[in-house]
Order: structure tokens, then C-alpha cells, then sequence
């Protein structure tokens, strides 16, 4: 009984505690909303809207309308240079006038809800360079109508595009590209339309403070311009052109730096010994490979058919020093197994002359023995020599015989000078030389292809 007891009263307590909070928030929202309060200055928009035709402009037959323009940049989401095109978020402002909707029951500006544009005339303007736009429409649709009591409207909306971008990237990424945003009547004739720009439009809202990862905004201007074309006439048009300068610090970080440490990785090779062929070859080919997985991911954020890049340039540079050091070891090792193959022969040559010195030895102890044994044959062997060289003196002693000998011994002789000259001229360079020059020559190379690279495309 006790426990019914207990939960009828707290029941009733909270009831009433129910009943007291729901009084206070009656009691609040009544406060906000004020039943006092004073909206006969509001004017009558059905009465307002009758007979508008919301498909004729203001003041048909008569002057072209006046639609002034404004844009407040909200954000840069996104610039691609594969898809040449960036994405941007604006709020664009127009006014006009429109005197079916002026009123005189007071003079205060009216705010009035989106769907009431549906209800309006308002200029067709379209974004020419835009590949793809929409309106945002959380949690509403982000359009908004003021009316003014002699008929001004203005007219503003949130619009996200993303607009075309002609990019020349010949200096990439030391470039500085040029984008706009145009802004035109689609239907609208320059004899029933004009655009302007807003006087207060001076600047442009939001962009000063914009903070791009890749770029920087350095410069915008405004734009006006009449568009001819033959098959429909004229239309006025509206461009907001801003400039924009890529930001170089990341690339030096990924794409220069290692590049240039590549490239002073391949001279360590020059300090290595020639004999170690396994350490100087795996150095220059993982070089020559590294970089070029370094070229082939830059070029995957890029657009493939593309004029030559600055980007791509100093990368062939770094890969014509890393592969020329993989060539000079080839170079140097050809010329010390020459040089091997040249000591070589000369300690064959040399070992044959002594062989054959000790066979003329041998050849000559022979003969003395001979000679000992058998003197008178050789006595008579002489004695017949001596005679036919005295025969021969006789019969062909000319003039000419001793020229002809000296001609033979100068023949023989430039013989011997032009073999010693092809010798010299097939001389190899020592191996240990080429390292030395290619340690002083691969910097001072590389250093004067940089200054000229970087003069070229920052100046």
C-alpha cells in the first residue's frame, strides 16, 4: 500500500512539473513572437502579385534592364591542372528594378522567403566557363529576396562551379596562371539586358583571406565586354579574372632536392676503387632507376599531352648526369682492362726475347763446337763466300745501289716513326685519371647547368 502510495504522489509531482516547464515555454515563444505586434505596414503581396507576368522582363518595349552585379568568393576548393579546371563556391549578388512591385505602405525593405523567387522575374544569367554548378540547399535552399518599396529587388544565391581554366604550364611548377569566371545572359540580348558592376563591388569580398594549398592569389580584376554572335546578336558579358602563382616550396622539397641529392649520390662513385666493379655498378644502375621513378610519379598528377615542362627539363638534366656517371665507370674500366691486356704483351714480348736470347746461346756454343771440329771445312765454306762477294761487287757496283740502300733505311725508318705515332695516338688514359677529372668536372657541370636552368625560368 505504502509502495502505491509513493508512486501515485510522484507522479502527480511530475505532472505538475510537467505542466509548469511547458507553461514557461509557452510563456518564452509567446514573448519572442510578441502578440502585440505591429505588421499593418506589411503590404499585401497577393494583391501585389496580381497581373505580374513573371515571363516578361521589367519594362518590356521600352530600355534595356539594369542588373548590377556583385560576387563574395566563400572558398577555392579545388585547382586541377590534369583536368584544367578549378572549383570555386560564390555568392552572387544581382539587382534590378522592377516596378510592377513597387508599394507605398512604408519604407522598409522587405526580406522575403526563397520560394517567393519562383513567383519573380529574374535575369538568366549562366556561367559560361562552368563545366558543372549547382545551388546548395541545406537546410534550405540558400537564396535570398529583398525588396525594396520602389521596386529594387536584390536577388542572391549561393553557387557552387566548377569552371574551366586554360593553364600553360611550360614553366610548371614556376608558373603563374590566369583564371576567370564569366558571367552572361543566356536568352537576354544586350536590347532587353545590361551588366555592370556593382558600385560598391570595388573588391572582392573573401578573396584577400583565401588560403590555397598550392597557390597564391596575386592579383584579381573586373572585366566587361560585349559578346557578337552573328546568329543571335549581342550579349553582355561579365569576367572576374584573378592571377595565381604556384607555390614553389613543395615542389623543392619533393621533386628538387631529391633529385639534386640523386644526382650527388652518382659522384660518390668516382671515390670508389675500380676493382670494385659490383659496388660502382649496383651504384650507378639503382641512380639511374630511382630516378626514374621519380620522373614517372611527378608526371602522374599532369595532363599527358602537354607541351615540355620546366619540372620535366630539370629532371632529364638529373638523369643525363646520373646515367653520363654510370658511362664514365664503363669508360674507365674499358681503359684499365686495356691497360692490362697493353702490360700484358709488353711482359710476353719481353719473355720471348729472353727465350730467344738464350736459344741464339745455345745455337752459337753449337756452331763453336763445330767450328773447332771441322776448321777446314769452314775455311772453305769462307773462302767460297769471299769469292762470290768480290764476283758481285764487281758486276753490280752502281751509283744507284747505295741510294737505294739509304732510300730503303729512310723507309724503314718513317715506317718505324709512324707505328711509335699510331702507339701514342692508341695510348690509353689511366683509369685513377678519369676518376679524378670526373670528381672536379660533374659539379662544376651540373652547378653551371642549374644557374642557367634557374635563370631561364624564374626571370
Amino acid at each position: 500500500m505504502e509502495t502505491v502510495t509513493f508512486v501515485f504522489a510522484t507522479t502527480v509531482l511530475l505532472f505538475a512539473g510537467g505542466n509548469r516547464v511547458a507553461r514557461s515555454m509557452m510563456s518564452d515563444v509567446g514573448d519572442y513572437v510578441g502578440s502585440e505586434t505591429e505588421i499593418s505596414w506589411l503590404p499585401n503581396l497577393d494583391e501585389l502579385m496580381k497581373g505580374y507576368a513573371r515571363n516578361f522582363r521589367p519594362g518590356i518595349g521600352g530600355p534595356p534592364v539594369s542588373v548590377a552585379m556583385a560576387i563574395e568568393v566563400a572558398s577555392i576548393d579545388h585547382i586541377s591542372e590534369a583536368n584544367m579546371d578549378y572549383t570555386m563556391t560564390v555568392f552572387l549578388r544581382q539587382s534590378w528594378r522592377d516596378d510592377r512591385l513597387s508599394f507605398n505602405h512604408t519604407n522598409k525593405t522587405l526580406g522575403l522567403d526563397s520560394r517567393f523567387v519562383d513567383k519573380l522575374w529574374v535575369p538568366d544569367t549562366f556561367i559560361v566557363n562552368a563545366k558543372s554548378a549547382w545551388f546548395h540547399d541545406v537546410t534550405v535552399e540558400n537564396k535570398l529576396i529583398r525588396l525594396q518599396p520602389d521596386g529594387v529587388i536584390l536577388y542572391s544565391s549561393r553557387i557552387t562551379s566548377t569552371v574551366a581554366c586554360d593553364m600553360d604550364l611550360t614553366k610548371y611548377p614556376m608558373d603563374e596562371q590566369e583564371c576567370m569566371l564569366d558571367l552572361e545572359s543566356y536568352g537576354y540580348s544586350s536590347e532587353d539586358i545590361v551588366y555592370h558592376w556593382s558600385e560598391n563591388q570595388k573588391q572582392i569580398h573573401g578573396l584577400d583571406k583565401l588560403e590555397l594549398s598550392q597557390f597564391t592569389i596575386i592579383h584579381y580584376y573586373f572585366h566587361t565586354e560585349t559578346m557578337n554572335f552573328k546568329s543571335a546578336g549581342q550579349f553582355p558579358r561579365l569576367s572576374l579574372r584573378f592571377q595565381l602563382r604556384r607555390n614553389r616550396g613543395v615542389y623543392i622539397i619533393q621533386s628538387y632536392m631529391p633529385s639534386i641529392l640523386l644526382v650527388a649520390m652518382s659522384w660518390v662513385s668516382f671515390w670508389i676503387s675500380q676493382s670494385a666493379v659490383p659496388a660502382r655498378v649496383s651504384l650507378g644502375i639503382t641512380t639511374v632507376l630511382t630516378m626514374t621513378t621519380l620522373m614517372i610519379s611527378a608526371r602522374s598528377s599532369l595532363p599527358r599531352a602537354t607541351a615540355i615542362k620546366a619540372l620535366d627539363v630539370y629532371f632529364w638534366i638529373c638523369y643525363v648526369f646520373v646515367f653520363a656517371a654510370l658511362i664514365e665507370y664503363a669508360f674507365a674500366h674499358y681503359n684499365a682492362d686495356y691497360s692490362k691486356k697493353e702490360k700484358a704483351k709488353d711482359k710476353s714480348k719481353k719473355r720471348e726475347s729472353a727465350e730467344s736470347i738464350v736459344k741464339n746461346g745455345k745455337q752459337a756454343m753449337v756452331l763453336f763446337s763445330l767450328s773447332v771440329a771441322g776448321m777446314n771445312q769452314g775455311l772453305l765454306i769462307q773462302n767460297r763466300q769471299n769469292r762470290a762477294q768480290r764476283s758481285g761487287e764487281a758486276l753490280g757496283a752502281t751509283p744507284g745501289a747505295g741510294a737505294g740502300e739509304g732510300e730503303g733505311d729512310g723507309g724503314s725508318r718513317k715506317g718505324d716513326a709512324a707505328e711509335e705515332a699510331k702507339c701514342c695516338r692508341c695510348k690509353p688514359i689511366d683509369a685513377d685519371t678519369i676518376d679524378i677529372y670526373a670528381r672536379a668536372v660533374f659539379p662544376a657541370a651540373f652547378a653551371a647547368v642549374n644557374v642557367i636552368y634557374w635563370v631561364a625560368y624564374t626571370m
